[in-house]
């Protein structure tokens, strides 16, 4: 290979065609003598030097090194490296910018292999804590000595094997049971220090990690969870999903983000992934393009459902081809982490970014870093209404398999909490019935793929079912509850306890009603992880005072959504205690207009 093509990124590194520029998501991870300019034969040790030198613009380096003067390509590859290059911003009051200046989070390894290899725990500072996130390990106040990790899991695409893993993990070193997270991965939880370089290499073996799965950084990329095998979508976009991510791994182009920068991208038209409150998302389209219809993406950014309450995505009028579209994230991320807010973490995310310079300013700017022309939107042709994935549903009969008629069941997993008991129960019936792949979806949920059509009467009578539904009830169906006072220091109450609780009341107060269809979803407290103000009833927990004693309570709003109509929840009723819950809901669940 020659060296001007090589990419320090790993044993196999990275080959492009020589007439081509490095992509800018790309151009700092080129050794010094790697070609940049192609038209000119400029290297990146020559722009370094002339960057180091005082050439500040895409212009001064041009006229020292010529880089830029040909066809132009290569510009924003230029802008990129000029952007790493300057100085950092003083930071007043922001710790968390303090610490990342004095160490990089991926940095803190050998510091967890340290405490690991002694199990004193009690040693770890607080900046320790902090960057350990990195990793995808966190203390936890509730549980001091003990810990949490979160598995990575793009696209929530799983199977049986990582779930048995996983299950014997917990079983030996936690409690019993792990969380499926809105993000569509899995929280271990209750392991010591010591026990984390042998669940890391175990996990390892069935391509699994937690890395930047905390803390500043692009968290885990969310999509359809049948991306590939169901009829209603456009095209599978997992396959972006994964490029995204692997481009994004161990960059540490993208490892110091103000704050956390969330991703969707789907292929689906069902509305599954709460595309809306993503700082990014890719949602299905089409454009004509050069006399022919190409399917690809629409661009949303700037979501949100923390930092002062939910706001919708804005889109941006852009269109990308599902070949582009990883890196048209990476510029859009890299946007967000040269002019984002680093002086207020409440102020740090993409929403406040745009607010500030508005849409027109962000467009130009990934214009100019795109360096080329961005297509304008294509149509929005998403449903409206709101699938949950749960339920027996034919997939698509792909082209490349023969066989018989294939489904896939949605199985509900109440509060998105599950024991290792009935995670080998998921896995066993996977590879009985399936075809070994399992799906975790945004509502904390599981699916079984590819179980042909003669198996289903066999298959709807096992024994698991009765505990992980494939037909739940109205009121539980759409139920999401977040970590809760267990094991999250910012939320005020239990919520997985009371979600059950009074979802178990509900169901007995509305016995044999028709109900339509509706969404429960009750967030700890107003970071609104389990995204309550897109609910059909939302629910952030508070505290309040009754007869001179302070009680579990709730803030009440309904009429939320995600999709293409995106609405805010808006406020019915403040500080119900959850013991009188079930009774304040049972006429909004009976009469609320469904939007």
């Amino acid at each position: 290979m020659d060296p001007h093509d090589m990419i320090d990124a790993g044993p196999q590194g990275f080959q492009r065609e020589e007439t081509l520029p490095p992509p800018p998501a790309l151009v700092g991870r080129l050794l010094d003598d790697a070609l940049v300019c192609m038209c000119r034969k400029v290297t990146k040790g020559t722009i370094w030097a002339a960057i180091r030198a005082g050439r500040t613009t895409i212009e001064g380096v041009a006229e020292q090194t010529c880089a830029g003067e040909g066809c132009g390509s290569c510009q924003a590859s230029v802008g990129e490296l000029l952007t790493q290059a300057a100085p950092p911003r003083s930071i007043k009051g922001n710790k968390v910018e303090l610490l990342k200046q004095k160490k990089e989070g991926l940095d803190s390894l050998p510091d967890i292999a340290r405490y690991a290899s002694t199990g004193v725990w009690q040693e770890m500072t607080e900046e320790d804590k902090q960057l350990f996130k990195w990793h995808g390990l966190f203390f936890r106040k509730q549980t001091p000595g003990h810990f949490m990790l979160r598995i990575r899991m793009t696209n929530g695409l799983s199977n049986a094997e990582q779930f048995r893993l996983i299950a014997d993990l917990t079983d030996q070193y936690g409690k019993g049971f792990c969380d499926i997270t809105t993000r569509q991965q899995i929280q271990m939880r209750w392991f010591a220090i010591a026990d984390i370089p042998d669940i890391w290499e175990r996990l390892a073996t069935v391509g699994l990690h937690s890395k930047q799965t905390g803390m500043d950084n692009i968290r885990n990329v969310c999509g359809c969870p049948m991306a590939g095998l169901t009829p209603n979508e456009l095209f599978d976009a997992s396959v972006v999903s994964k490029e995204f991510t692997e481009l994004f791994l161990d960059n540490r182009e993208f490892t110091n983000l103000p704050r956390k920068f969330n991703v969707t991208i789907t292929g689906c038209l069902e509305n599954c992934c709460h595309t809306e409150t993503q700082d990014l998302a890719l949602i299905p389209s089409y454009r004509e393009l050069e006399g022919e219809q190409v399917n690809g993406f629409n661009v949303l950014v700037g979501g949100k459902q923390g930092s002062g309450g939910y706001m919708p995505a804005q889109n941006l009028d852009v269109f990308v081809d599902p070949q582009e579209a990883a890196e048209l994230c990476s510029h859009i991320v890299g946007i967000f982490r040269d002019h984002g807010n680093r002086e207020s973490r409440t102020r740090a995310r993409l929403f406040f970014l745009i607010q500030e310079r508005g849409i027109p300013w962000f467009r130009a700017e990934l214009e100019r870093r795109w360096g080329r022309p961005l297509h304008t939107a294509g149509p929005e042709i998403r449903r409206k209404h709101h699938v949950e994935h749960l339920g027996i549903h034919p997939q698509k009969h792909l082209a490349r398999d023969p066989g018989p008629q294939c489904y896939y069941a949605g199985l509900l997993v109440p509060v998105g909490r599950i024991t290792t008991a009935q995670m080998r129960g998921v896995a066993d019936l996977a590879e009985r019935y399936g075809d070994g792949q399992i799906r975790l979806t945004v509502q904390q949920n599981v699916i079984i793929t590819g179980i042909p059509e003669e198996k289903l009467g066999a298959f709807t009578k096992e024994p698991l079912l009765q505990e992980l539904s494939f037909d739940p009830s109205p009121i539980m169906r759409g139920l999401v509850a977040c970590t809760g006072t267990d094991y999250c220091h910012m939320a005020l109450i239990d919520t997985k306890d009371w979600a059950i609780q009074v979802a178990r009341q509900l169901e007995e107060k509305t016995a044999g009603m028709k109900l339509k269809p509706l969404t429960i979803h009750l967030s700890g407290c107003s970071a609104g992880c389990a995204l309550h103000q897109t609910a059909t009833l939302g629910l952030q927990g508070c505290r309040t005072r009754i007869d001179g004693k302070i009680v579990d309570a709730v803030h009440v709003c309904g009429g939320g959504k995600s999709g293409p109509d995106a609405q805010v929840a808006h406020d019915l009723m403040y500080d119900v205690p959850c013991e009188q819950l079930a009774n304040a809901l049972e006429p909004l669940v009976k009469y609320l207009p469904r939007q």
